[in-house]
């Protein structure tokens, strides 16, 4: 099946789309919501964006590389953000969005 060769980088996407939701949630139980609105931002676009790359890639559309060259970009930047940022979540959401950033490059 094509999607196979996708495995590894589909389940990056979907890995970060969930660190990206739950930190998004966790920001807004913040004390200052204000200061994580970007943060906030971000997490909800990659989400988003994660998982339409993972969908891409499953069905092996012709522009799930240029897409997953996008996810990469957005990825990076939530992971620069959120890695401002001490709080668990976000350090942990970082991470996450690194791993699927190298992901994606490595599929496009």
């Amino acid at each position: 099946m094509p999607h196979e060769r996708f495995q590894s980088c589909i389940d990056a996407c979907y890995a970060c789309a969930t660190e990206c939701d739950h930190c998004a949630v966790s920001c807004l139980g913040e004390q200052d919501v204000k200061a994580m609105a970007r943060c906030i931002k971000l997490d909800m676009d990659c989400a988003q964006i994660c998982r339409l790359a993972a969908s891409y890639m499953a069905r092996d559309s012709e522009f799930a590389q240029a897409l997953c060259r996008l996810c990469a970009d957005v990825c990076q930047a939530c992971a620069d953000e959120c890695a401002k940022h001490q709080m668990d979540h976000c350090q942990r959401c970082a991470e996450a969005c690194r791993k699927c950033a190298e992901a994606c490059r490595r599929m496009a």
